[in-house]
């Protein structure tokens, strides 16, 4: 009944929060350029440009890349389709379009007029008075779920891991725009709430002794297993089965098995118990099922998680065997048993009980007591005061359960589950001022500031130290000091683990799979290590503050053994990663990481498309259009063998002039990358002939390899690339996406950055400062939009 009361309570609170924080903008309608007398500029201005330069491809019935200019005539035409305007913006801005390769090109001053008419009339801003946007009342995702629990609990505890997946917006997984709340989830957060309690706090005395019976579906398995019948299974090869044993309170313990075996060959199945790997009992099981006894072994343990094992040792199969019952030998276990604690000693309680049990009822008031537990439970859950009447709610639950004969513990516990289903802990909602007025525009309140700088940088909940300043009204005048405290802090891993690997796509690395024949050396170890050299090259750049233009080009990575033997490095032992100086250009940085390089490779071969895709949207944000339909893809199998590089294979391939169009600018970056195989070692030659990493950028910037390249790419893209992360970790920051009105804020942060000398800590305090992150404005369109 509770869980039922508590999902209903769950479910109409989630209702009235979307209502209250009014997840979705509407935008507004405008006339454009209609009767006014006047001279369109566009047909004036712009559009003789656009004949001159852009028609061959993109006019007069030409379509290249899926975009044709024939449809627009006048201002008002070009309003209808805004989001197209934008690439030609973007293009245009870069410098990629027209294709350099095109001899007919529009004067520095024909571009910058197009440039500024788009700017002007379709994404017009005011930086003295810039639109800061709004966010979506989002909800925590699952990363963020499990942080906030871990720091306001302090248990090592994941309840998130059995959430859905969380969809993902822009490129990464806390947008609260695609943040939804499936009615699965509500169920979920229901059920988490209780386990996360169990583990926390203790209701009972520890030292009571309890049996616990463990059967097939609670149990880990590492060897395969068959499901017999009245509840039995059988381990059919060597391995083991395997449960997670919580100790509550330190003592002696016994765990019990009931085994037999299926016996076949010339001795009986034999078994081991095992407690945290070590082996404490071994034996032979002679039994049949009829016969099944129960193997017992004692130990002790203090508080924490142990390890419960049961291993077959002894494995038989005979296919030739005459007698079909005695040819395989299983091992039969109907369930694993616990029994404990005996002859306990001092216990004390966990330390996530004594932090949120931060007084005890004793022999006085035991609902003031609880008053007092449930106040600063919530004002941490929920990162903010909590009000009078949302207390009295909470310690009316604690008195409903008191009134029913609970415990003291037990009832504040009711009261504890209903802070972690409330929409306050579950959402990052704002309150705001006239939140149905666009026009309105205010700084967010510093509470709220708290949230956008814990999320940001920890992934999770504020401290105390946070908090404390906010409701003081502090936070902002110690703003910088803060940013470097948070930056500081092992918490800040989260930038690594959660931007950089969404940023970098380096997640994808737990689902490649090189081909092992062709690349023998990769190995699960290896992906282990290509991952954690990217993750530690960024946790480094970040905690020494370095110039994030090292991204690009350093002469440093992190190797072991593994991974310098991949890179052809000498002179690195062992397993541990180090920081490791290269003697030669061809690694450093970024672009040059075996994790990079694996994830924009095919399972058989290099993929130019992916890593010059992977560069254009990564490090310069000019994502290239999307393919044309029915284009026939690249095949090089044992049907179509490669037939010298896969360099000149592909440009057979582009002589289709519909492929040509999509792969002029993305396969001259990868083209660079050739030297690095599929899983990023390096080779001179592939198919019997010498590799050629030569290319020319689509803005026209020729590089020899790819040393050269992270030259071309430093020297004369460097703005591209400082645009591209700060629009990245900005929209990360934010929980949106970037809007044409965040301009300012981010040609702003790009000056102040570059005098900072390009450091991370500039660029996240230019963030943390910036008018979307500090401000927000009132749900709905400001009046310059279709």
């Amino acid at each position: 009944m509770r869980k039922d009361f508590l999902i209903l309570i769950l479910s109409v609170a989630v209702l009235l929060a979307n209502c209250v924080f009014a997840a979705a903008e509407r935008p507004a309608k405008r006339k454009v350029g209609a009767g006014t007398g006047v001279v369109d500029p566009f047909r004036a201005s712009v559009l003789p440009v656009l004949k001159s330069y852009c028609f061959d491809c993109h006019g007069d019935g030409a379509k290249k890349g899926d975009f044709s200019l024939d449809g627009f005539s006048d201002t008002a035409s070009v309003h209808q389709d805004r989001k197209s305007w934008e690439n030609v913006l973007q293009n245009l801005r870069s410098g990629a379009m027209p294709p350099v390769k095109r001899k007919s090109q529009p004067t520095q001053s024909e571009r910058e007029r197009v440039v500024k008419w788009i700017e002007d009339e379709l994404f017009p801003v005011d930086c003295n008075n810039p639109d800061p946007g709004r966010v979506t009342v989002r909800r925590l995702n699952r990363t963020e779920y499990n942080n906030t629990i871990r720091d306001l609990m302090g248990i090592d505890f994941r309840p998130a891991e059995d959430f859905p997946q969380d969809d993902v917006g822009y490129g990464f997984d806390n947008i609260g725009d695609v943040l939804s709340m499936p009615p699965l989830l509500l169920e979920k957060y229901v059920t988490a709430s209780e386990q996360v309690l169990d583990e926390a706090i203790v209701t009972e005395d520890l030292t009571r002794v309890r049996t616990r019976r463990f059967q097939f579906e609670d149990l880990t398995a590492t060897a395969p297993v068959e499901e017999r019948s009245n509840g039995w299974f059988a381990l059919v090869r060597e391995g083991d089965v395997h449960l997670n044993f919580k100790v509550r309170a330190s003592g002696d313990y016994v765990v019990r098995v009931r085994a037999a075996g299926e016996q076949a060959g010339p001795e009986p199945v034999k078994m081991a118990i095992e407690v945290e790997g070590q082996a404490a009992f071994m034996v032979e099981v002679p039994e049949t099922r009829k016969e099944a006894r129960v193997h017992e072994v004692r130990f002790h343990s203090d508080r924490g998680s142990v390890k419960i094992a049961v291993r077959y040792l002894n494995n038989y199969f005979n296919a030739k065997e005459p007698d079909p019952k005695n040819r395989d030998r299983n091992l039969l276990l109907e369930w694993i048993e616990t029994e404990g604690p005996f002859n306990p000693g001092p216990q004390t309680l966990p330390e996530s009980h004594r932090r949120i049990f931060v007084r005890e009822a004793g022999s006085g008031n035991a609902k003031a007591a609880a008053r007092e537990i449930l106040q600063k439970f919530a004002r941490r859950a929920w990162r903010r005061p909590v009000e009078t009447q949302e207390l009295k709610r909470l310690v009316a639950l604690y008195e409903l359960a008191r009134g029913q004969g609970d415990s003291f513990e037990k009832s504040v516990k009711l009261a504890l589950q209903a802070v972690l289903v409330s929409p306050s802990f579950l959402f990052r909602g704002e309150i705001q001022p006239e939140p149905d007025n666009p026009q309105r525009v205010h700084p967010v309140s510093e509470i709220a500031l708290a949230s956008r700088l814990s999320y940001f940088l920890w992934s999770s909940m504020p401290d105390e130290e946070l908090l404390q300043l906010a409701e003081a009204g502090k936070l902002r005048r110690n703003l910088e000091v803060q940013l470097r405290r948070l930056l500081l802090d092992p918490r800040s891993k989260a930038l690594v683990d959660n931007f950089g690997a969404q940023w970098l796509q380096t997640r994808n690395l737990e689902i490649v799979n090189p081909d092992r024949t062709l690349f023998p050396a990769f190995s699960e170890e290896l992906r282990r290590d290509l991952g954690r050299e990217t993750a530690l090259f960024l946790d480094f750049i970040i905690k020494e503050d370095r110039s994030v233009l090292e991204l690009l080009d350093a002469d440093y990575s992190f190797l072991n053994e593994r991974l310098a033997k991949l890179y052809g490095v000498t002179g690195v032992a062992g397993e541990e990663l180090r920081r490791v100086v290269f003697q030669d250009r061809r690694r450093g940085g970024l672009l040059t990481q075996g994790s990079i390089l694996t994830i924009t490779s095919n399972p058989t071969r290099t993929s130019p498309v992916k890593r010059g895709k992977w560069v254009m949207e990564n490090i310069l944000g000019t994502p290239p259009p999307p393919p044309p339909p029915n284009v026939p893809e690249l095949k090089v199998d044992k049907d179509h063998p490669l037939v010298g590089t896969l360099r000149q294979k592909m440009e057979q391939h582009r002589e289709n002039p519909l492929c040509a169009s999509c792969h002029d600018r993305m396969d001259a970056i990868g083209f660079g990358f050739e030297n690095y195989d599929a899983i990023g070692a390096w080779r001179g030659q592939e198919g019997g002939a010498d590799i050629d990493p030569a290319g020319k950028l689509g803005t026209g910037e020729s590089f020899q390899g790819p040393a050269d390249l992270k030259r071309v790419l430093m020297e004369k893209r460097r703005q591209d690339f400082m645009r591209c992360l700060t629009e990245k970790l900005l929209t990360y920051a934010l929980g949106r996406g970037i809007e044409y009105y965040d301009r300012c804020a981010i040609d702003r942060i790009l000056v102040s950055v570059q005098q900072g000398g390009f450091r991370f800590s500039s660029l996240v305090r230019e963030i943390a400062q910036s008018a979307p992150f500090q401000k927000r404005r009132g749900e709905g369109s400001r009046g310059s939009e279709e």
